[in-house]
């Protein structure tokens, strides 16, 4: 069958529109503008306080951060990437057909590819429309680049590319490539790095100037030699021009900032987001070093159970964040995850500065004397008995000891002092929002933190007795967006008093002994807490300048191995301190200038200086609360529906229970009843009575027949 000249025309015309047809429909619409978008979580850019942006994502597909308008970049650096690239841009139309055809008689002598001469606009195309590297891609890429320019002016298409070409490390653009290759902005470039920059693109992870600066030598010779060929530098310049230059590697990897970032963007006023950059108050080199410290103590304290951790610097100067961070060892890479610094988990002792502080603005003083002894409350129908970590009990203590030692004892006395909605209440006024449950639901155990707070309002609540009392809201922004009213939620003398017993290593003797991590080089007070069964482990500490918190823990809610605040956290704030006070002169702590020293006796016989507010009372006694002299004791143990039972373990006559009265009244000699009979005689309001199994009823009276308690009925089984 012969083959006609007509029908091979007709076939190929055939195929000439099949072609155009499937070119056509190959090609994709596009943009009407050359500004890629931000997602609209990172439309608004944050800055940090000295105005370098965080929340730059690099793994993301545009570059948005970092744009250079065209007469910004540097006339060098852009002659000489157009000369690397597509050395005829300025003349073709989209597609280089001489490049082209130079580079497949290349490839098919070499039978392989050599070069793809792909124009500046066909690679724009290829990164607005990503496709398989075909030969069908490539021919229709040609076709795009030719609609694109014919929509832009080759300006606007070189700006783009400029600000959008891939590098290595995930930077795209000549300005995030200037800063990681060389520190600096692309303006302050020498010539030899930037023709190292022109050349990177064809080859980023090959040519990286980081890892073998060498390699550039080739490249950077070959496009200097055609820069010269096309009088755009003199001969004699190609050698040294060609020089690979050093690569300085500045520190500006991305801040591990997100969750800081996302309270930012939610705090801030609409038309301040609006505007695109948002001026926030977080230093970018110390939330670099924090996480760093942050991660590290996590890691090695991993063996042992921890899991999570949380920071948070504060700059008194203004209450400002300076560094907010999470770690999470569970979380997967580059997930942030759960933001650890406004989680809410048991502080522990560290809410018991708050309780003395209420104890001193009603009568107590820092020499008063508490009785650190066995103290239980009823929870449910059985009996919690309180303890010191230590197991110890030290008998009678001043509050400077009770408190610098963080004992439970003298901290539930003083909280049923002062009172539990009292308490309560000056935690929320301090910002501790979550409790809000009644205070008989927390019960005594509030004093020893069994509600539940996050480091934020704890740092806050403690930037408040920082602050002499003066409470003002953090803020996470370097200018004056926020308001910044100070309220008075402390007496200013009581927060003066547990500010110096938190900064005097001598109160802690008792627990913590004389040295140890709690000891700070200049003037800190610190204060530690760990919830029941190691689940929680915190430390706040501050100076005349800075509030630094951490938490540590797991999340998922399993105990740690006999992880302490004063084990674990304790040395990443020393730590973040030790960052902190490099530049800084120390000072010492505020102070009320109201305060008086007094000196007062000690219990080795010999005398300290102690501080006391103008009016405060004898400083040995505690000041009763209003209304309770004279009044009928009041049962502690056992109380109403008292449930308890032998031990088989021990002889029955071994074993008692102790009956206890409140000590806020003089009761005096007490006589006491089992079953309307009486078991015995005491001086104090208490006495231990021999279990007998059965339903019991107990009441107590004064010897002078002044007072009777109520009558109480328990089980012992």
């Amino acid at each position: 069958m012969s083959i006609t000249r007509r029908s091979v025309i007709r076939l190929l015309a055939v195929l000439a529109v099949a072609l155009i047809g499937a070119t056509a429909l190959s090609q994709r619409a596009l943009p009407d503008r050359l500004l890629p978008e931000a997602d609209a979580a990172t439309r608004a850019i944050v800055l940090d306080r000295s105005g370098a942006p965080l929340n730059v994502r690099y793994q993301q597909r545009w570059n948005t951060a970092d744009r250079l308008p065209l007469s910004d970049v540097p006339a060098f650096l852009r002659q000489a990437i157009v000369t690397a690239e597509d050395r005829r841009y300025w003349q073709h139309g989209g597609i280089d057909w001489r490049a082209r055809i130079s580079a497949i008689e290349q490839s098919l002598r070499a039978r392989r590819a050599v070069r793809g001469a792909s124009t500046i606009s066909e690679q724009v195309v290829r990164l607005l429309h990503p496709r398989p590297r075909t030969v069908w891609s490539r021919w229709v890429e040609g076709f795009e680049a030719m609609r694109l320019e014919a929509r832009f002016s080759k300006s606007e298409i070189l700006e783009f590319y400029l600000d959008q070409v891939p590098y290595g490390a995930h930077r795209r653009g000549v300005v995030q490539a200037a800063r990681h290759y060389f520190g600096r902005e692309p303006a302050t470039l020498s010539e030899p790095e930037m023709l190292a920059l022109a050349v990177m693109p064809r080859a980023p992870s090959r040519l990286d100037p980081i890892r073998d600066p060498a390699r550039l030598a080739g490249p950077m010779q070959r496009v200097a030699a055609r820069m010269a060929a096309d009088g755009l530098i003199a001969a004699d310049r190609i050698v040294p021009l060609a020089t690979p230059p050093p690569a300085l590697r500045a520190d500006d990897d991305e801040v591990p900032a997100a969750a800081f970032i996302a309270e930012v963007l939610r705090r801030a006023p609409p038309a301040l987001a609006a505007r695109g950059a948002i001026r926030s108050s977080l230093d970018r080199p110390l939330q670099r070093e924090a996480q760093r410290l942050l991660d590290q103590r996590v890691q090695e304290l991993a063996r042992v159970g921890v899991r999570q951790g949380a920071l948070l610097v504060i700059d008194r100067i203004g209450n400002r964040v300076r560094a907010w961070n999470v770690a999470n060892l569970d979380a997967a890479p580059g997930e942030t995850g759960i933001d650890t610094v406004q989680t809410a988990r048991q502080p522990g002792s560290a809410l018991k500065p708050f309780v003395y502080a209420l104890a001193l603005e009603s009568g107590w003083t820092a020499a008063t004397a508490i009785e650190d002894d066995l103290l239980a409350a009823h929870v449910s129908d059985g009996i919690h008995p309180y303890r010191n970590y230590s197991r110890l009990s030290y008998g009678t203590v001043t509050v400077r000891e009770a408190l610098g030692n963080s004992l439970n004892v003298p901290a539930v006395k003083a909280l049923q002092f002062v009172g539990g909605d009292r308490f309560l209440n000056l935690l929320r006024q301090l910002g501790m929002k979550g409790l809000t449950a009644h205070p008989d639901w927390y019960g005594d155990g509030i004093a020893l933190g069994n509600g539940e707070v996050t480091l934020l309002e704890l740092v806050n609540a403690y930037s408040t007795l920082a602050n002499l009392g003066r409470a003002r809201p953090l803020t996470v922004f370097e200018g004056a967006i926020e308001a910044q009213p100070e309220t008075p939620v402390i007496n200013r003398e009581a927060a003066s008093i547990v500010t110096d017993i938190l900064s005097d290593p001598h109160a802690r003797l008792l627990e913590f002994g004389s040295g140890g991590l709690l000891r700070f080089p200049a003037q800190t007070a610190v204060k530690t807490g760990t919830s029941s069964d190691y689940r929680d482990a915190w430390c706040v500490a501050f100076n005349h300048r800075y509030v630094v918190g951490a938490w540590m823990g797991a999340l998922a809610g399993q105990p740690m191995d006999g992880v302490t605040g004063s084990i674990g956290p304790a040395l990443l704030v020393r730590s973040v301190f030790a960052v902190l006070n490099r530049d800084l002169a120390p000072e010492p702590l505020p102070r009320s200038p109201l305060l008086i020293a007094r000196m007062v006796p000690a219990a080795d016989g010999g005398e300290y200086r102690e501080w006391f507010a103008p009016d405060a009372a004898d400083p040995a006694t505690p000041v009763p609360p209003e209304g309770t002299a004279g009044a009928t004791p009041q049962w502690l143990q056992p109380f109403d529906g008292l449930r308890i039972a032998i031990d088989p373990r021990v002889p029955p006559a071994q074993q008692a229970l102790e009956f206890r009265l409140d000590a806020a009244a003089d009761a005096g000699p007490v006589r006491w009843f089992v079953d309307e009979q009486p078991v015995g005689r005491s001086e104090e309001p208490r006495w231990l009575w021999p279990l007998e199994r059965g339903d019991h009823r107990a009441h107590a009276e004064a010897s002078s027949g002044q007072w009777r308690t109520s009558t109480v009925q328990f089980r012992v089984k």
